[in-house]
């Protein structure tokens, strides 16, 4: 089988972490967010995943040519020389994406965490006989997304409402989805969306179905969403693979450790954080709902929660950091500061307080 995942564009929802690197090649949970959605389509069969790239192409070509081999995995580029929307992409692809065999092929969108559960999925669209599946899930605030009306007992998609007033249902689209090559004919070489453009006229013709998503689920592109996917994910693990989690007088709650960092004495850890490889935490350390990216340096008696601490940054003695803070790569917190929901741009050094929400540069 083969799979597209849409790359994406610029990444400003997860600045300043994207000033950096594309945003599917920055971490989560110490290994590239794409990384993530390769291996799972691996464990089901997936032989060759084409990926649909509009920016920062020299760094997606790198990571291919680094991580080919590791993966196990034929990994191809599909670059676009405009922006071509959702849809686009996969008529630039096509020539990758078909074969001859009529197999069904994967299309992701590339900032959705989730457990992948791609084998029920196959299973689900070889059932129904449709030409395209897509996955949904429910959200407790349906109205802030577009909603997908399904026929309960087949999965058959009646139709979408976008970001509805009232009630009429509480699954959204999931950003995964399974599709037979005909669905190919349909898309134009332009900029085209599927969700608006392409899947009405899937529903139109009864073709179109929909599978609840077993499990958790989240849109990690922007700081707050990411923080939350972290504990959703570390949630999992703690079910599937407990033994992947760190334990301790020090530890609450799940916490995940690069075998290569290291945390001082005192040192109170979780819930809910990784620690990535590299990373030193000097004694006395609180760290809680927070992720530590590769070679960042905490130091002593530092109180970092629910933020994101950037590459090889450091955080000073003695410092707060927290409501969503984000360090970008190499930036360095002076000792004694507090940052309060702070963007910090790469290659900074933070002095004075952020007593409030705001970038800094």
């Amino acid at each position: 089988m083969k799979a597209l995942i849409l790359v994406g564009g610029y990444g400003s929802r997860l600045l300043p972490l994207t000033y950096s690197i594309p945003k599917p090649l920055v971490d989560f949970a110490n290994k590239p967010i794409l990384q993530h959605q390769i291996e799972a389509l691996k464990h089901v069969g997936v032989t060759e995943i084409v990926l649909a790239i509009n920016y920062r192409p020299e760094d997606m070509y790198k990571f291919l040519k680094d991580s080919e081999d590791n993966l196990g995995v034929k990994l191809t580029c599909s670059q676009e020389t405009e922006p071509l929307g959702t849809a686009g992409p996969l008529a630039l692809a096509r020539d990758k994406l078909v074969d001859g065999s009529g197999e069904p092929f994967f299309v992701l969108n590339c900032d959705i965490i989730s457990e992948y559960p791609f084998a029920e999925l196959i299973r689900f669209h070889k059932t129904h006989g449709g030409e395209a599946t897509i996955m949904v899930t429910k959200v407790e605030e349906p109205s802030k997304y577009g909603v997908v009306i399904m026929e309960e007992a087949t999965g058959r998609v009646e139709r979408f409402v976008e970001k509805p007033k009232t009630f009429v249902g509480d699954k959204i689209n999931a950003g995964i989805y399974l599709l037979n090559p005909s669905v190919l004919d349909r898309i134009q070489l332009k900029p085209t969306s599927l969700e608006k453009e392409v899947f009405p006229q899937i529903v139109a013709a009864a073709k179109l179905y929909a599978m609840v998503l077993p499990g958790f689920w989240m849109d990690i592109g922007q700081p707050k969403d990411y923080i939350t996917g972290v504990r959703l994910y570390l949630d999992s693990v703690r079910e599937n693979s407990p033994d992947r989690l760190v334990s301790g007088e020090h530890v609450i709650g799940n916490v995940l450790v690069h075998e290569t960092a290291s945390v001082g004495e005192g040192c109170l850890i979780g819930p809910d954080v990784v620690i990535g490889p590299g990373c030193v935490v000097e004694d006395g350390v609180r760290l809680s709902r927070c992720t530590l990216l590769r070679g960042a340096h905490v130091k002593k008696h530092a109180c970092i929660c629910n933020s994101i601490v950037g590459w090889h940054s450091s955080v000073g003695q003695w410092a707060r950091i927290e409501n969503v803070t984000v360090l970008g790569e190499d930036v360095r917190v002076g000792d004694e500061v507090y940052s309060n929901g702070g963007r910090v741009e790469p290659h900074s050094e933070v002095r004075s307080n952020i007593p409030n929400p705001k970038v800094v540069s």
